[in-house]
């Protein structure tokens, strides 16, 4: 076992949920955990829908974030697989997950990329309150037993590179892309008052 598997799994350890802890922290883990990430599409869709035309770049550019980010994720696992805690076994698992790749965790991947695109954006208070919230997000899955820290550090690194090959893809595809989405949406959503702008 190398270095940074033995401080992976000592954090691990460190933070992972033991027998007798309060129900009610179990249970707000399990909400951050599943519930948190419903915040992002909860945004793209206000972006959308109440931003008008920059409203509509800055979601569709979000949206191309994270999805670059899942891609890169899906090749760092493909790449190098890494159990998760209960495959090994290791610590106290509170909820149920399939036994596949953890590295690197999607939702931290969600969150991160969410965060990093709304900052580029410079939409600072938007990006710093789901950056916030990424890390609730991190702590729970780790608390929970279905990630290591490892997991969540990877998923930051993978995110901020998406940025990065993000603003390369925008520049070719984005107004492109921001053109055929809204007509797209306008005739879908033609029916709704006009304070909105789909």
């Amino acid at each position: 076992m190398n270095i940074l598997e033995t401080v992976n799994q000592s954090a691990f350890l460190a933070l992972n949920a033991q027998p007798g802890r309060p129900d009610i922290l179990l249970a707000l883990a399990r909400f951050c955990a599943s519930g948190t990430i419903f915040i992002v599409p909860v945004i793209l869709l206000a972006l959308w829908f109440l931003g008008g035309r920059e409203g509509h770049r800055q979601a569709l550019f979000c949206t191309l974030n994270i999805l670059i980010a899942l891609a890169l994720g899906y090749l760092c696992g493909s790449l190098w697989f890494h159990p998760r805690p209960f495959m090994m076994p290791l610590g106290h698992t509170w909820i149920s997950h399939p036994a596949d790749n953890g590295f690197p965790s999607d939702h931290g991947l969600v969150m991160f990329s969410a965060a990093f695109a709304l900052l580029t954006l410079r939409l600072r208070a938007l990006g710093l309150f789901v950056l916030l919230a990424s890390l609730p997000v991190a702590w729970s899955r780790i608390f929970l037993g279905v990630h290591f820290p490892l997991d969540m550090v990877g998923a930051a690194a993978v995110a901020a590179a998406a940025v990065w090959v993000n603003k390369g893809v925008w520049q070719v595809c984005g107004p492109a892309m921001v053109r055929m989405c809204e007509a797209i949406s306008q005739r879908m959503f033609c029916w709704l008052p006009a304070r909105f702008t789909p």
